[in-house]
């Protein structure tokens, strides 16, 4: 049984290039918010290059109308030596800039203005086909639970996980074996304003045991440590 790689998707270094200031800000607050932990900026095309050949990121969302070098020359020079995704924005409609980027090598086209939820979801799956992550199947000693589809397995029955449970164990996962405090759970699944959190994840804690465990009263798989916070033994990491 491989052990999961708790390099997640969330953690992918974005490079976001984009000369107005205020839509810069916003979408750095809306990745925040999704859970995504590095994220870089840009207000010009040269600024673009220097980052990406410093910084190397994961993904790039790139304004065509930028100041003094635009977006589909930054392209071009990019797609020169790195295949690394690339969505385009840009605030005119016309097909023909389309065609332009998807013939420099776009990954994706994005009209302004557009939704967040839409940028979301295009960059999830840009990151999903240009990085596939392997099985992600943690065995525990009771239960094996499958992250892509947020199941666990006992005993021959499945049973599905809350959102919450899912960002909870996943948080749990990436530091199995180590003990995962309190504040740093709260703040994985209700952001940073986590303050007065605690008996709910006291609750989730609970309803994830009665999935995990052959006995929730008598944990071997996700342990309190008193005074501390939680931590999660897989099979691989035995106790």
């Amino acid at each position: 049984m491989s052990q999961l790689n708790p390099t997640t998707l969330l953690h992918k270094k974005i490079l976001i290039a984009d000369d107005e200031t205020d839509l810069l800000e916003m979408l750095c607050s809306v990745f925040f918010r999704a859970g995504y932990t590095d994220v870089l900026t840009a207000s010009s095309g040269e600024e673009t290059l220097k980052l990406w050949r410093e910084e190397h990121p994961d993904l790039i969302i790139l304004d065509v109308m930028m100041p003094r070098t635009d977006g589909f020359t930054v392209l071009k020079e990019i797609r020169r030596t790195s295949r690394v995704p690339v969505l385009m924005l840009t605030a005119r409609g016309e097909a023909e800039d389309r065609f332009t980027g998807f013939e420099n090598g776009a990954d994706d086209y994005l009209i302004k203005p557009f939704l967040p939820k839409e940028l979301l979801f295009r960059v999830q799956a840009l990151l999903k086909r240009a990085y596939p992550e392997p099985e992600r199947k943690v065995y525990l000693a009771a239960s094996m639970v499958d992250l892509e589809k947020a199941e666990v397995w006992k005993d021959g029955e499945c049973t599905g996980l809350t959102a919450k449970e899912l960002q909870l164990f996943e948080k749990l996962y990436e530091n199995a074996g180590r003990i995962v405090t309190t504040g740093t759970l709260c703040s994985a699944i209700c952001g940073e304003f986590w303050q007065g959190y605690e008996s709910t994840l006291s609750t989730h804690i609970r309803h994830l045991r009665e999935k995990i465990e052959e006995n929730p009263s008598k944990p071997v798989s996700l342990i309190t440590v008193k005074g501390l916070g939680y931590r999660l033994f897989t099979e691989e990491d035995g106790k």
